[in-house]
């Protein structure tokens, strides 16, 4: 063998070898942010997952807003890329606990009974205004002394948690999209979409609750969404009991 030859060779294997390199470390890179991704979302390979959807109050009859199916194919999507398996139920037809499965709760509690018991349970310090009424607080959230109204479709909030049961390591965490119209929820799952690898980074696989605004959604759509605050030690103190009445306290008074 020449020393041309010998060259051309050497070469082939040089390219070979630095082919195999790239790849394996390719694969690592990918599979290292693969687990990241699953232990952020609770969703290990062919785990099971509820997506718990509302109904939409303007109608009478059972229905999804398409908003929300909007919201839901986005979570679809995340949970197939993490390898697990999903089952879609209403929120009238939910009878267990969490921490076994994770779940993805999408709407507010005036339309998701299993998110107002997952409200009442976990985020004590949030109250939302489920009065169906016209008014300056409909659909307003109270975070402990914070006021948020909604201005529909120029300014309007959305709570976007991750929350676990109790302090076992195994516990499943819980998703909430909760806002204050269909919209908000696509944008709050939009949100998590473009942004879990980052929330990951900052908050672990620890609780939290972030209050999201929706900017202008009636210009932009689910697009353009803000981040208000981190509410979580808020949204977990209860709220202080309402101080009585002038009328009663001077009643007791006298």
């Amino acid at each position: 063998m020449n020393d041309d030859v010998r060259n051309i060779v050497l070469g082939v294997v040089a390219a070979g070898i630095s082919a195999g390199l790239g790849w394996i470390a390719r694969t690592y890179l990918w599979k290292r942010k693969l687990r990241r991704r699953q232990a952020f979302f609770g969703l290990p390979e062919n785990s099971e997952t509820l997506l718990v959807v509302n109904r939409d109050p303007a109608t009478s009859e059972p229905a999804v807003h398409r908003f929300d199916v909007f919201a839901l194919l986005e979570l679809a999507a995340l949970i197939k890329d993490c390898g697990a398996n999903l089952q879609v139920v209403t929120q009238d037809s939910v009878r267990q606990g969490f921490g076994e499965r994770t779940e993805f709760c999408v709407g507010g509690p005036g339309s998701n009974r299993r998110m107002l018991a997952h409200m009442s349970a976990m985020l004590p310090g949030i109250r939302v205004n489920v009065d169906p009424e016209p008014g300056p607080d409909r659909g307003a959230f109270q975070i402990g002394s914070e006021r948020h109204r909604m201005e529909p479709g120029v300014t309007e909030y959305v709570l976007l948690a991750r929350l676990t049961a109790g302090e076992r390591r195994e516990a499943r965490p819980v998703f909430l999209f909760c806002g204050q119209r269909a919209i908000t929820n696509q944008a709050a799952t939009r949100y998590l979409a473009r942004n879990h690898e980052r929330l990951a980074r900052k908050h672990g696989n620890n609780s939290f609750v972030l209050l999201l605004k929706v900017v202008n959604s009636e210009a932009y759509g689910p697009d353009v969404v803000e981040l208000v605050a981190d509410v979580t030690r808020a949204a977990q103190a209860p709220l202080p009991a309402p101080e009585p009445s002038p009328t009663r306290a001077s009643h007791r008074a006298s």
